[in-house]
């Protein structure tokens, strides 16, 4: 069983920067991938950003492709978030999901973090 926990979250203003960290641990052979996923108050939860533990794979939704990106360390325990240009409309919890990638769609599992807060004030 993975366990995920975030953190990295904070306030920050329109164009700063943050990154979030996923810390994972226990991982099984299923989980193949990790993805990002963000949920604003009001909204359902939306897919941001996605990489295969190998790294050798990622995708972003289009809100964010070239202002954010996602990687693993070397020793595939953490993965990070840097997040750029960020705008008001980021502000969101944001949350890790250990599922598995098959072909080019990721299949998310019941493994979340707890989440941690993103706010962008304008």
């Amino acid at each position: 069983q993975v366990q995920l926990v975030e953190s990295g979250g904070g306030l920050v203003q329109a164009g700063g920067s943050l990154r979030l960290s996923c810390a994972a641990s226990g991982r099984t052979f299923s989980n193949n991938a990790v993805a990002w996923f963000r949920q604003a108050p009001g909204k359902s939860r939306e897919l941001v950003a996605g990489i295969r533990w190998s790294g050798d794979f990622t995708w972003y939704s289009d809100s964010v492709k070239g202002r954010f990106t996602i990687s693993r360390d070397n020793a595939q325990i953490t993965v990070y978030l840097q997040m750029n240009s960020l705008k008001p409309e980021d502000t969101a919890v944001y949350y890790c999901n250990a599922g598995r990638l098959s072909g080019n769609t990721y299949h998310k599992s019941d493994t979340w973090g707890q989440g941690t807060q993103v706010t962008v004030s304008s």
